[in-house]
């Protein structure tokens, strides 16, 4: 099994807890996908933009993930609730959770770490 690669994502300023999210573009199972990172309770967290009810990016308009409260991340088309620390499905029209990237963060910057299925966009 090869390693996972480091992929420099952002700095760690650039995710404020309950804030923006942070997009980047990967390819998941061999299609290319939205993902995006976000900051929730101080640690840094990653998905695939895509909710499981309907396969429809979640952002409301760009780069936000949070509803009102900053507590819950939320599909803007339907209403389904995610956890911001798991990406489990905790209320609405979702069908399991969020596909959670793994990701860390040192000496100031985030980073994504690739996976057998999970791959940088190729330009």
């Amino acid at each position: 099994m090869e390693a996972a690669e480091l992929i420099p994502l952002c700095n760690s300023a650039d995710l404020a807890d309950g804030g923006l999210g942070v997009p980047f573009d990967v390819v998941y199972g061999g299609q290319t996908c939205r993902a995006f990172a976000i900051r929730y309770a101080g640690r840094v967290q990653a998905y695939l933009n895509r909710c499981t009810h309907v396969a429809m990016e979640l952002d409301y308009q760009p780069n936000h993930f949070f509803d009102i409260t900053g507590h819950w991340l939320i599909c803007s088309t339907h209403g389904a609730l995610y956890s911001p620390e798991s990406g489990a499905c905790r209320g609405g029209p979702c069908r399991g959770g969020l596909v959670k990237i793994a990701l860390t963060e040192h000496d100031g910057v985030v980073h994504w770490h690739t996976a057998y299925n999970l791959k940088p966009l190729e330009f």
